[in-house]
Parts: C-alpha cells; sequence; structure tokens
C-alpha cells in the first residue's frame, strides 16, 4: 500500500543534503509540470510573493526561501515537513520499510516519496499563481490529471490522508480515504478538525509499521483496529473508512 499524507504549512529549515536534482524524485512523470511551477514561483519577487501566497511580513523567510529553490540544500521529504500529523507519525523512528510506504503530495511536487529529497519551499494547494506567460490559473489546473494518473500506476492500494484542497490536485480511483469523527455526550458524531492532523498521524504510523499489506479498505481496518484505532467502515462508500475517537 502506498499511504499519501498531505503537506504541512510549517517546514523544518535548511538540510544537509545537495541542492534539488529533480532525476532524484520519484514519479518522474511529474517532472514537466513540477519544473514549471517551480520556475514560476522561484520567480516571484518577494513582496509579490507575499501577497500571492497571502503570507505575513513576518514570514518573509519563507517567501525568500522560494527565490532559492535550485540552490538551496534539501532533506528527505519526511522530515521536511512538521507539525501536528508528523509529530504524531515520529518518522525518526520509522525502520526503512515503514518509510517506503509514505508518500506525501503538495502543491509544489505533486507527490513524492518519503525520502525523496526537497528544499524549503512555502506553496499551498490553493494558491493561484501567476504563470511565465502572465496567466493565474489554479494549482488544480496546472497539474491536470497527472498526479492521478501517476497514483493510478503505482498498482498498490492507496490510502489517501491528503486533506480536500490536495486530493482535488490528483484524486484516485478506489482510494481508502478515512474521515476522523469524535462521540459526544448524547452520542451522535461530530467531525473532528483541531486534531484530525494528529489522529491521521497515528493512523499512518500503524499502516506504515504493519507486517500485514493491505488490498481494501477492509485490510486497512482490520490493520488499524489491531493496533487498538476504532475504525469503521461506510454502507454507502466502501472506500471510506472513519477514525472514531
Amino acid at each position: 500500500m502506498l499511504i499519501v499524507l498531505p503537506p504541512s504549512e510549517t517546514k523544518t529549515p535548511g538540510g544537509a543534503e545537495k541542492p534539488l536534482d529533480f532525476q532524484r524524485l520519484s514519479f518522474p512523470k511529474l517532472n514537466d509540470a513540477r519544473q514549471e511551477i517551480l520556475s514560476d514561483l522561484q520567480t516571484l519577487e518577494v513582496n509579490e510573493a507575499l501577497k500571492v501566497l497571502n503570507i505575513s511580513e513576518k514570514l518573509r523567510p519563507e517567501a525568500e526561501a522560494n527565490r532559492v529553490l535550485e540552490t538551496s540544500p534539501t532533506m528527505p521529504a519526511i522530515f521536511r515537513y512538521s507539525g501536528v500529523l508528523y509529530d504524531a507519525l515520529d518518522a525518526a523512528t520509522l525502520p526503512e520499510k515503514a518509510l517506503e510506504r509514505l508518500a506525501i503530495g503538495s502543491a509544489l511536487f505533486g507527490i513524492v516519496r518519503a525520502t525523496d529529497p526537497i528544499p524549503h519551499y512555502r506553496l499551498s494547494g490553493g494558491t493561484k499563481l501567476p504563470s511565465h506567460n502572465g496567466e493565474c490559473p489554479t494549482m488544480k489546473a496546472r497539474w491536470g490529471s497527472v498526479i492521478s494518473e501517476t497514483l493510478i500506476d503505482v498498482n498498490q492500494l492507496v490510502v489517501d490522508l491528503r486533506s480536500g484542497t490536495y486530493q482535488q490536485l490528483g484524486r484516485v480511483k478506489d482510494a481508502v480515504t478515512v474521515r476522523v469523527e469524535s462521540v459526544l455526550e448524547d452520542g451522535s458524531r461530530k467531525v473532528v478538525s483541531h486534531f484530525n492532523k494528529h489522529y491521521k498521524g497515528e493512523l499512518a504510523r500503524v499502516l506504515a509499521l504493519s507486517p500485514e499489506e493491505a488490498h481494501d479498505a477492509a485490510d486497512v481496518m482490520a490493520i488499524a483496529q489491531a493496533a487498538g484505532l476504532v475504525v469503521e467502515d461506510n454502507p454507502h462508500h466502501k472506500e471510506t473508512l472513519t477514525l472514531v475517537v
């Protein structure tokens, strides 16, 4: 199975590996789009980037980082991203075999595997990034169908834990998706928003570490339940599971 994680706005700066080399990234079918997006992002003047990226002056270093995407150091993608989900995943304690099951979806790189080396950057899935021809397409328009095609080509079950914004960049038919719900005092359910990423990080860790392979939603549910998580299927959408917390 391939577990596709969402990116995070917060990232670990720096890196100890050589600058970005597209030939070292997985899924080379994405390289044309990656290079075009990176070129447009890198040429944005910092003051313009603050507006385009919808970030405040205090995040100016994030916009400045985009100006040196091809020369700045890199680190494995799984360590570049930080935040709630990645804290729960605790990738530093995962063995290589578990890391091989992990990928990250993003606006700049489409999909990369956990160990692919990437630079520090700032770009979200909802950004409209000006292009060299003067247009301002959405990230969904920039990626077209190539992310979906790439994920279909992996010939594995895809467990898609990306948020809606990033799923729209490349949906995958038959991918297993997960919603997180909590049980209220009256027995009703509420979709978890604040800690959604934390619980998805825990689930991703359980799946990555499993000695068993998952081939469908039932297998994913069985692995999660065996680890003590409360996961339910959905009779109306067989590829959608509910993680109850």
